[in-house]
């Protein structure tokens, strides 16, 4: 059995005015310290992390790689066996938890929870798990919590300071996890395949409305994570967690889904893509969590509640190993060449849960700023109501699988995302022809200001059809029958969300490098025309029935040579190649 945690923020703590049990000294934090009004700085996170190993075996803290900040991303284990290396956890044949904390570090619920959390573990204060390994991450965005501050949390109820939701490159580490254009990302990706988590849990702040709870879930949406283990997450795991929650009176809800209006009307399931840290895990089976408190509660409470939750995960996680196992195993393997596989999805309006929501009662009122209409929310006028809740969506757009794809040899970027996130490949020995599908790229829109660094695409459209295509030594051969092939599957394909080709990675293909002059196109276009009749008529047909076409002389010429074999077959032709046999 194997099961790995990581925490990306704090999670589990009740809503305690004490801890129950006597720490020593040097293990207290300054959450403690300062009655739940503070939180670690990133020095004091780090230096806490290896007291607590030097006085416990079962604590481990490791560096990895270099985050885009300089420093070092750290790991750091607990094990009932001591682990002696990242690469070591696997052998323990226990399941594996990973938790990450502070990927937005002004959201630093979770970094001070899991600091109390291994150190209650370690010290026995709270039951240590026998067949867990719990990995932390303590602080994913180091350069975010470097660079501290009082003020960038507007909506946010302490604690007195806390870092930037950016990092050291200004970049959102919560949409980098596809793209990885930063070295945390990167890094993160080797943590992740050392590791091979059964479970993740990423903790986060948010705040879309106001409303009574304290915790909200975002667990990743089970249609997409698909099968059995989607089956289990839904009907299983997320009603137990609830449940254990409810008992230590820790209501929880899921994620609340809206922006400056009340979620009474009904809100849906957060579809979390690939960008996200858990549409990334999902692509490799790994069953994950946001924990995402309301910021608008007082800080004490948020990480207490954080603490507590992680604590009632990590029960069921361990209760549920075996389960786990089962479901995990070469789940990849239901992904078959010749079989579909969804790339978009739409909410499945026919399907509808119902929640006993508490919120509180608002009303839309002139504002003394504006003196136009305002959202204000009335505290003293709770309620407990029923909403719809739009948790089940279904594929709006599918691919079939292939058996395999060919990355062409200058395309070592992509080989570089492949090498990193374990995917295998082998290089083509010889020259070679063979029958293989080609994609163009037939349409896309394209973001009109900057995201994350890009300017992605979107609504990416592709005409497909067989042709000979010759291969050289040196190209890849990527076989999708392999523990990554979602992985493949949502970045090799043009029309995924958050394809490789959305992210811009292939650009280079949208623009022609050669073009004509007019006026000696226009001698050699008569000629074409003379010697191609079929394409005169169609070329008469369009000028006759667009007349704007008609109208446009340079239009017409740059038809023409779309038409003709000077036009560059490289043009809108997406690179990568499927095999389907």
């Amino acid at each position: 059995m194997r099961l790995i945690i990581v925490f990306t923020s704090l999670f589990l703590l009740g809503c305690l005015d004490k801890l129950p049990h006597e720490t020593p000294k040097n293990l207290e934090i300054p959450f403690e310290v300062s009655g739940g009004e503070e939180t670690s700085t990133y020095e004091e996170v780090i230096s806490f992390y290896k007291r607590l190993s030097h006085t416990y075996p079962s604590i481990s803290v490791f560096e990895v790689g270099k985050t885009d900040s300089g420093h070092p991303l750290h790991v750091v284990t607990f094990s009932k066996e001591k682990v002696s290396s990242l690469e070591d956890v696997t052998s323990h044949q226990k399941n594996v938890l990973l938790i990450n904390n502070g990927i937005h570090p002004g959201e630093s619920d979770g970094i001070d929870a899991s600091m109390m959390l291994l150190r209650d573990v370690a010290e026995g204060t709270i039951p240590p798990p026998q067949n867990t390994i719990i990995a932390v991450i303590p602080i994913y965005n180091v350069g975010g919590a470097l660079n501290r501050n009082s003020h960038s949390r507007t909506n946010q109820n302490g604690p007195k300071a806390y870092g930037f939701r950016g990092n050291a490159r200004n970049f959102d580490l919560n949409r980098d996890f596809i793209k990885a254009d930063t070295k945390n990302a990167q890094c993160f990706a080797k943590i992740f395949h050392l590791l091979k988590p059964d479970w993740f849990i990423d903790n986060h702040v948010s705040n879309g409305a106001d409303y009574q709870y304290v915790l909200t879930h975002l667990f990743t949406q089970h249609n997409k994570l698909g099968g059995a283990l989607g089956e289990y997450l839904n009907d299983s795991f997320m009603p137990e967690l609830q449940d254990s929650l409810a008992l230590k009176n820790w209501d929880i809800t899921p994620y609340v889904n809206v922006f400056n209006k009340t979620p009474e009307t009904g809100f849906s399931q957060f579809m979390d893509y690939p960008r996200y840290s858990t549409g990334y895990t999902t692509l490799f089976n790994t069953v994950g969590m946001m924990v995402e408190t309301h910021m608008l509660k007082p800080y004490k409470q948020r990480v207490m509640g954080t603490y507590e939750l992680m604590k009632s995960f990590i029960n069921i996680a361990e209760k549920d190993a075996e389960k786990m196992a089962v479901l995990r195993k070469e789940y990849w393997k239901n992904y078959t060449p010749g079989s579909s596989y969804p790339i978009s999805w739409e909410i499945d309006s026919a399907q509808v849960s119902t929640l006993q929501f508490k919120g509180y009662e608002a009303a839309s009122e002139k504002s003394k700023i504006t003196n136009l209409p305002r959202l204000k929310y009335h505290r003293q006028k709770p309620f407990t109501r029923p909403i719809t809740y739009y948790n089940y969506f279904k594929p709006s757009k599918g691919i079939v699988i292939p058996s395999k794809y060919i990355v062409p040899k200058g395309y070592w970027n992509i080989i570089e995302q492949l090498k990193n996130n374990d995917i295998k490949f082998r290089i083509l020995e010889k020259d070679t022809i063979i029958t293989a599908e080609v994609y163009h790229i037939q349409h896309y829109e394209t973001f009109q200001n900057p995201y994350e660094g890009h300017y992605p695409h979107y609504n990416t459209e592709v005409n497909a059809k067989f042709e000979k295509v010759p291969l050289k030594a040196g190209d890849y051969i990527v076989e999708t029958q392999q523990p990554g092939v979602r992985y493949l599957l949502e970045t090799l394909e043009p029309s995924a969300v958050d394809s490789f080709f959305n992210w811009n990675y292939f650009d280079a293909i949208l623009q022609q490098k050669e073009g004509f002059s007019p006026y000696v196109w226009e001698d050699l276009a008569f000629q074409f025309l003379k010697e191609n009749p079929a394409i005169a008529k169609e070329f008469d047909n369009k000028k006759r029935e667009d007349q704007s076409f008609a109208a446009n002389w340079y239009a017409q010429l740059d038809w023409l040579h779309k038409q003709s074999p000077y036009y560059e077959k490289a043009h809108l032709r997406y690179p990568i190649l499927r095999v389907l046999d």
